[in-house]
Parts: C-alpha cells; structure tokens; sequence
C-alpha cells in the first residue's frame, strides 16, 4: 500500500473524528464507514468502496470506523444499522446511505462529492423508475424512489409531484398539499405540480356519494340546470371521472359559455390542468372546447 493510498484511506476513531473527518472535510469530501467484524454486507461493502475511492487519487478521503469499538459518533448520527456510509464536505454531512450497494451506486455517490456526476440527472433517473414502479402497483418502492430523488436534487419538481401522488392515490389528500406547499418557490408553477395541485383542488370540491346520485337525477331531470351540471362535474371529477365530468361541462359551455362567471368553461381548464397536456381526456376536451368557442 502506498503512502498516498494511506493518506486517503484510514481507519478512525470517536477521538480521531474531529480531526480525520470535519476539519479534513473543509479542504477534501470525506467519506466514513461505520461498521463491524460481524457484518456480512460490511465485508462485501469497504472493499468495493475502497476501489472507488482510490481511483480518485485523492479528491476524496475515506474513514473507517468500527462501531463495537467506538460507538459514540455512530450514536450521535442515529446509526441503527450497518453499514452504514456517510459523505461529509466542508464541515457538515452532505448525503450519506444505509445497507450494502452495488458499485455503480458507490461511483455515483463519490461522483456527487468530487462532482463527477450530476445530482439532477440522477434524481430524474430514480423518478423515472418510480414512475414505473407506479406503474406495476408498488407505491412504497415509488415513494421511496420519489423521496431519495429529493434528497438528491431538492428542487427537482416532477418527485415533488409523484411523492404527493402517491400521498393523494393512497387518499391522504392532506399529506398530498402539505407536500405541495412545501415545494421552492423556484418550481411551483411546473406543470406536474399544477398538475397535483389542480388533483387536490377537484377532490376537496367534492362532494358526498349520496348527493352525486342525487346530481345526476336533477341534471337528468332537467338539461339545462347548469348549475346542477356544474356541481355533478365537480363530484364525478373529484371521484377521478374526469372524462365524464367534461362532457358535462362542454355541454354547459354550449349551451351557456357565460353561465355563472365562465364556470364551466373555468373548471374544465382545472381538469385539463390535472389530467396533463398528454392526456386523452385533455387532448379531446381541448379540442371540443375550441369547436365550441371558436365556433
């Protein structure tokens, strides 16, 4: 082993901490190992990631420390399981995983430190896969996906949005705009957020099941009660009918577009909102509503 290898890889101590991993962190990424001579998947883990860090000659550092030895800092961290990595830069933990990886991810997660890869790129790609485990029926693994997106690039709306759809989909309609408000300033107006947020909106509007079927006997009743219409539009919208919700309200455009202020006209632009520019149901409400206006 080299001195140099020496000088990025070491093993520590709760003494050494101060010196090896926050102030060495202010001038090099750090990056610490905690572990234990009985874990299995530590064993396969420090070699793996030991090959990575030496193949970055020095731009990153990387500590060793045997938790049965030294507990202290481990303790402080909330370290429950091993191993357990965290990256440490300038100071202050930066990111940081639990469980054993394979070593693609320990290349991207060195990569973050030294700035080899592209945190924003990479949330995009753990989105695309939650999408697909959306997809197949696995919102916890979507949820999960959604979530480490986050930790990876806060400001990357569309996990922002598939986290607060996995809220709204399991009917936690307020865990889903809690989510909503708390994104940056920066992406509120993206449209999978106006889109999740146009989806809480039509579901707080609606209303009972009973009075639904009691909407649908007035407006079958009487046509032309637009305001009967207007209301069991935004009941079958809020039960996810949106296909059937607009052709009530293209009706109501048709026969009265002013009707109410433009309600039905307004309302249709929040399903269109909600439901997404490739959706079938915007894309032939939209043209039904052109028709009709541009008539």
């Amino acid at each position: 082993m080299t001195e140099a290898t020496i000088d990025v890889i070491k093993d520590g101590s709760d003494m050494g901490f101060m010196a090896d991993v926050i102030e060495a962190s202010k001038e090099t990424p750090v990056i610490v190992d905690f572990w234990a001579p009985w874990c299995g998947p530590c064993k396969q883990l420090m070699p793996a990631l030991e090959r990575v860090v030496k193949a970055e000659n020095g731009k990153v550092k990387m500590v060793k420390i045997n938790i049965d030895q030294n507990p202290g800092v481990a303790g402080q961290l909330g370290v429950q399981s091993i191993p357990a990595v965290f990256a440490f830069k300038d100071g202050q933990p930066v990111d940081g995983f639990m469980g054993g990886q394979p070593e693609s991810e320990l290349k991207k997660f060195v990569g973050r430190l030294t700035g080899a890869s592209d945190p924003a790129a990479e949330a995009l790609e753990l989105v695309s896969r939650a999408k697909d485990s959306l997809a197949a029926g696995d919102p916890g693994g979507a949820a999960q996906d959604f979530a480490n997106a986050l930790q990876l690039h806060p400001e990357c709306a569309e996990a922002h949005a598939g986290l607060a759809r996995v809220y709204l989909d399991s009917g936690n309609e307020d865990g889903a705009a809690e989510i909503i408000a708390a994104v940056p300033e920066a992406i509120a107006e993206h449209p999978e957020i106006a889109a999740i947020r146009s989806q809480i909106s039509l579901k707080a509007e609606a209303p009972e099941a009973d009075e639904t079927a009691e909407l649908i006997a007035k407006v079958e009743q009487n046509p032309d009660d637009l305001d009967a219409r207007l209301e069991l539009a935004k009941a079958l919208a809020g039960a996810g009918r949106n296909a059937e919700a607009v052709n009530h309200l293209i009706y109501s455009v048709g026969k009265d577009r002013m009707h109410d202020d433009e309600a039905a006209r307004k309302f249709l632009l929040t399903i269109f909102e909600a439901e997404g520019t490739e959706s079938e149901v915007s894309i032939d409400g939209r043209r039904r509503l052109s028709s009709i206006l541009f008539a």
